[in-house]
């Protein structure tokens, strides 16, 4: 990585998929760039582990504006991904007729309209299906990411560009700097003492820490955003012979997602209501943010009660082989938890002048976060 010294024109806080690709985008724009990230590589967190779903749309029928825009971003993403996509499976919706918030005939309706390509599913995959639960299933074109691929083309395109990395390293503090349009950055290497931290100085800095914000900005005597976390299981499991070469979404209120996890060769599978096991709020009247790193270790696991509810609209779930489950914070904004939207939050000058706050829900959303920063 290029050595610049501690002085840069942007600095980016968070090494996961966000923070890197926004560091590449701003590569464009200033010779000196850097990037701090707590983790001891890049993409650690929230950009592995989840479902690794690249989003087709399909997933919000109560939200067309997130359904228009993922599809579009599907199209951005797994072409210039391409080669970190995983495209070799089917992937099948099943539009439950009990407690749906959708209709099988709306939900045809709503792909129409945002483009999405849709068809009936092959009669042996409709009748693994329980008809009872089940009101009509579909062959769509979704597809998921290889998270270790994906870091390490980022990675190299990281050292390509001459972007300063700064890995095992914590950001403690921003504050403004003793000239016009700077900022400082505090850092520490894990585990030194804080006679170890140094400044780093920029013009602009941009947060990209997702689930992580609020503790920045907190360190910093900040305001902070108000945001919505929950604590998630993610379980991984292998699936039977039926599920091997394809993934499978129920929707649209008793809703689970059974699908191919590329970077360990399983599948994933989440559930709607045992996913989350609490959530909590953020913000300035409640104090001191808390998170994953207060966790002293991840509750119980609820993979049984997602196992049985499963099972009931597609019984040969019970056949899944549970291998394990991964934990991490899931960030909301709190005005979509009712219609299920997905846009990016970005604050610009959040406190402090060329502080900006960014928060993608997607991983597609970075396309969002491109065409944010190209209006300014």
């Amino acid at each position: 990585m290029a050595n610049h010294g501690e002085d840069f024109q942007a600095i980016v806080v968070g090494g996961g998929f966000f923070g890197v690709s926004l560091a590449l985008f701003l590569r464009k724009k200033f010779e000196r760039v850097a990037v701090i990230e707590r983790e001891a590589d890049l993409l650690q967190r929230a950009s592995l582990i989840n479902q690794a779903r690249v989003h087709g749309g399909y997933h919000y029928p109560r939200s067309l504006v997130t359904g228009l825009r993922s599809r579009e971003n599907f199209r951005l993403f797994t072409d210039y991904f391409s080669d970190c996509v995983d495209s070799s499976f089917k992937k099948y919706y099943a539009i439950s007729s009990y407690s749906s918030a959708v209709t099988a005939n709306q939900f045809k309706l709503f792909c129409e309209r945002i483009g999405a390509p849709l068809s009936p599913a092959p009669k042996n995959i409709i009748s693994a299906f329980n008809p009872d639960l089940i009101e009509g299933v579909f062959e769509v074109e979704e597809f998921a990411f290889d998270a270790v691929k994906l870091k390490n083309r980022l990675r190299l395109e990281l050292e390509d560009s001459g972007v300063s990395l700064f890995l095992n390293t914590d950001a403690l503090q921003v504050t403004k700097g003793s000239h016009e349009n700077e900022l400082c950055v505090s850092i520490l290497p894990q585990g030194g003492a804080r006679s170890d931290s140094r400044t780093l100085t920029g013009r602009e800095v941009y947060t990209c820490l997702y689930s992580g914000t609020n503790h920045l900005l907190y360190k910093s005597n900040l305001p902070q955003i108000p945001l919505r976390q929950e604590y998630t299981e993610m379980c991984l499991v292998k699936p039977p012979d039926f599920l091997a070469g394809a993934g499978v979404t129920v929707m649209c209120g008793p809703f689970f997602s059974i699908m191919p996890f590329p970077s360990r060769g399983l599948h994933s599978f989440s559930h709607v209501r045992y996913t989350p096991h609490f959530s909590w709020s953020e913000n300035d009247e409640i104090g001191a943010p808390k998170g994953y790193y207060d966790l002293k270790e991840p509750p119980q696991s609820k993979y049984a009660h997602m196992l049985k509810d499963a099972a009931r609209y597609l019984p040969l779930a019970e056949e899944l082989s549970y291998v394990e489950s991964i934990w991490e914070s899931k960030t909301l904004l709190p005005r979509n938890e009712m219609d299920d939207a997905r846009p990016i939050l970005f604050k610009r000058d959040h406190g402090l002048k060329n502080l900006n706050c960014i928060i993608g829900a997607k991983i597609d959303n970075i396309f969002d976060v491109n065409q944010a920063l190209m209006a300014t």
